[in-house]
C-alpha cells in the first residue's frame, strides 16, 4: 500500500505513558510518531465530551496522584501547552461510626490528625507516626520508581537506603512483607479510620489479605507530598497538553491508526503494519500497548524467540476487579456525615471512601472469587464538578462512582452486556445510604464495565492496572525478569506503560524511564553507553 514512512521511534499506542515518552525522544531531536487506535489520545487518562451531552466525562482515570511526585510536567513544561492542574483538598473523605462522623485526609498532616482526634484522639497520633515512618521508607521507593528496577537500584534506594527512622529494620520488614489489612488493624483501633485506609490501599488492586502488600496502606503517606489534583477541563486535559507538546517538539499524532501487526526479522523488528494496510518504519520502537497484545497480537506467538511466548502467556491479567458508572446529576451527594444540602463543602473535593469496615470489603472480594459481582460493593465517589465547574452545565455536577470488586468473567451464565445496569443500580444505591439525595438526582449515567474498558480502552479482562499488582509482579518481576528494564529480545523494541515498571496509575514514570532507555542505547554501546546503561543516571 505505497511505500513506508521512516522514524526514528514509532510508539505504539497514545496512552500517558506513551505520549510521555514521545515527547522526551522528540524534545531531545528525534523524530517521533506515535500510533492511536482511537479517534483521540489518552488512553486510559481520556475525556469525551459526547457520551452525556453537556457533561465531559473522564472514561478512565479521575484523580491524579503520582504524577505530581514526578518532575514530569515540569520537565516537559506542560504549563505552556494548556495544563492547569487544580487542587483536591481534601484528598480524601470518609464516613466514620454509623455514617454520623467523618474523617478528613488534608495535604497537612496536622490538620487529619486534628480532624481524627474529634472521634479517636489515640488514631490521631498512630496516624501521625504512620505517615512519618512510612514516609520515610517511600522516599527511597519512589527512588527507585524513577529508574529502571535493576538490582543495583533497587538495593541503592530501597535496600540500604538510611531513613533516619527509629523503627526497628527488621520490624519494617515484616510490615512490609504483611497484608495491608493486618497493618491497618494493628495500627489503628477506629474501625472507620481503618476502613478508609484499607478501600484507598484496595484501589491497585491486591485485597487486603494479600501478603507483601504492607506498603500498599504505607503510600497513604506520600499522597500528603503529591495531594490529589485535577486537570482543568478533565483528566484528559493531561494528556492533550501531551500532544501538543509532542507536536510543539516536531512529534507526531496519528489517530484512528490500529496497529495490525508488527514485523519482526531476526534480533530486530521491522516494518508496522495498520489496518487497511499502511506501513509505518522506524529505527526504534515503543510499545505502550499491554504487554500480551504487544507479543501475542502484534508480533504473533510464532515469532517470539525461546519460550517467551509461554512466559508472557503466563502474566497475570486477573478478572477484572472494578466498574465505574459516570453519572450527570442535578446535585451533589449531600451526605448524612457531612450534610451540605447538595451544595460544595469539603467532602466533595476528593476521593469519597465509602466502606464502613474491612470486613466488609473482605466480603465483598469473596463475592468476586465466586466469579459474581459484590453483592453490596465497596464505593469511591468522585464529584470533580465541585472543583472544575467546566465539566458539567452550570447548576448541575458529575458524580463518578467506582465500585468493587466485579469479575470479568461471570459464573452462572450472566453476560456483563446483560447486568450491567443492575450493577450500576447496584452503585448507585450503595452512595445512596450516605447520601439519600443521590438516587433521585441521577439525570444519565455512562456505565463502564471491566468489559467495557477491554473494548473501550484495550484494558484486557478489564485490568486497569493491566498486569496484578502482586509483588511477584512488582519491580525487577514486571512483567517479566527479562523485560522488565524496557528492553525485549529485539534489540530496538522497547515497552512502556502500565505492563511495566512501577506499574499503573497516573504516573507517566514509566514513560520518562523508558525515553531515558532508549537515549541511553542511542548513546553508543561503547564503554561509555555500556556504564550509563548499567548505572542508569543515578
Amino acid at each position: 500500500m505505497g511505500e513506508a514512512r521512516m522514524y526514528d521511534v514509532a510508539v505504539i499506542g497514545g496512552g500517558h505513558n506513551g505520549l510521555t515518552c514521545a515527547c522526551y525522544l522528540a524534545q531531545a531531536g528525534l523524530k517521533v510518531i506515535v500510533l492511536e487506535r482511537r479517534h483521540i489520545v489518552g488512553g486510559a487518562v481520556c475525556t469525551e465530551d459526547d457520551l452525556i451531552p453537556g457533561y465531559k466525562i473522564d472514561v478512565g482515570s479521575s484523580a491524579h496522584i503520582m504524577i505530581h511526585l514526578t518532575p514530569v510536567v515540569r520537565e516537559l513544561e506542560l504549563e505552556k501547552f494548556g495544563l492547569e492542574y487544580l487542587d483536591c483538598d481534601p484528598f480524601a473523605f470518609a464516613p466514620v461510626g454509623e455514617g454520623r462522623e467523618a474523617v478528613y485526609f488534608w495535604r497537612d498532616v496536622e490538620k487529619t490528625c486534628e480532624s481524627i482526634a474529634r472521634f479517636s484522639p489515640a488514631d490521631a497520633d498512630a496516624y501521625r507516626k504512620f505517615v512519618r515512618e512510612w514516609g520515610q521508607f517511600n522516599e527511597g521507593v519512589f527512588e527507585a520508581f524513577l529508574k529502571p528496577p535493576t538490582v543495583m537500584n533497587l538495593g541503592r534506594h530501597m535496600i540500604f537506603r538510611r531513613t533516619g527512622t527509629k523503627t526497628n529494620p527488621a520490624e519494617m520488614t515484616r510490615k512490609i512483607f504483611a497484608p495491608y489489612g493486618q497493618i491497618a488493624r494493628e495500627t489503628f483501633r477506629h474501625e472507620g479510620l481503618r476502613a478508609a485506609l484499607v478501600w484507598l490501599a484496595a484501589q491497585s488492586g491486591p485485597p487486603p489479605l494479600t501478603p507483601a502488600t504492607g506498603d500498599f496502606l504505607g503510600w497513604h503517606s506520600m499522597i500528603h507530598r503529591s495531594g490529589v489534583k485535577r486537570p482543568r477541563g478533565g483528566s484528559g486535559a493531561l494528556t492533550q497538553a501531551l500532544a501538543r507538546c509532542l507536536a510543539h517538539h516536531g512529534g507526531e499524532v496519528r489517530l484512528s491508526a490500529e496497529v495490525e501487526r508488527l514485523e519482526v526479522a531476526g534480533t530486530r523488528a521491522g516494518a508496522i503494519r495498520l489496518v487497511g494496510g499502511e506501513r509505518i518504519e522506524a529505527r526504534r520502537v515503543v510499545s505502550n500497548a499491554h504487554v500480551q497484545t504487544t507479543f501475542l497480537k502484534l508480533i504473533g506467538a510464532e515469532n517470539l524467540p525461546g519460550e517467551l511466548a509461554a512466559r508472557v502467556a503466563s502474566v497475570r491479567v486477573g478478572n477484572g476487579f472494578g466498574m465505574i458508572v459516570r453519572c450527570a446529576v442535578s446535585e451533589l451527594p449531600d451526605y448524612t456525615a457531612a450534610p451540605s444540602g447538595g451544595k460544595p463543602g469539603d467532602c466533595h473535593q476528593g476521593l469519597q471512601l465509602l466502606c464502613p469496615s474491612i470486613e466488609y470489603l473482605e466480603r465483598a472480594y469473596g463475592d468476586y472469587l465466586r466469579g459474581r459481582p459484590s453483592e453490596k460493593p465497596a464505593a469511591l465517589a468522585m464529584t470533580f464538578s465541585a472543583v472544575d465547574p467546566t465539566i458539567a452545565p452550570e447548576g448541575k455536577h458529575a458524580l463518578f462512582i467506582w465500585g468493587q470488586y466485579y469479575p470479568y468473567e461471570l459464573t452462572g451464565g450472566e453476560s456483563w452486556d446483560q447486568i450491567a445496569e443492575r450493577e450500576a443500580d447496584k452503585l448507585i444505591d450503595v452512595v445512596n445510604d450516605y447520601a439519600p439525595n443521590v438516587r433521585d438526582s441521577v439525570l444519565a449515567r455512562f456505565i463502564q464495565t471491566p468489559l467495557d474498558l477491554e473494548r473501550r480502552l484495550g484494558l484486557l479482562r478489564g485490568n486497569v492496572m493491566h498486569v496484578e499488582m502482586d509483588i511477584d509482579q512488582m519491580f525487577l518481576y514486571r512483567p517479566l525478569p527479562e523485560l522488565s528494564t524496557y528492553r525485549t529480545p529485539f534489540e530496538n523494541l522497547f515497552l512502556t506503560g502500565a505492563s511495566t515498571h512501577p506499574g499503573g496509575g497516573v504516573f507517566a514514570a514509566s514513560g520518562r524511564n523508558t525515553a531515558h532507555v532508549v537515549l541511553s542505547d542511542l548513546e553508543g554501546k561503547g564503554l561509555a553507553g555500556w556504564l550509563r546503561r548499567t548505572l542508569m543516571w543515578k
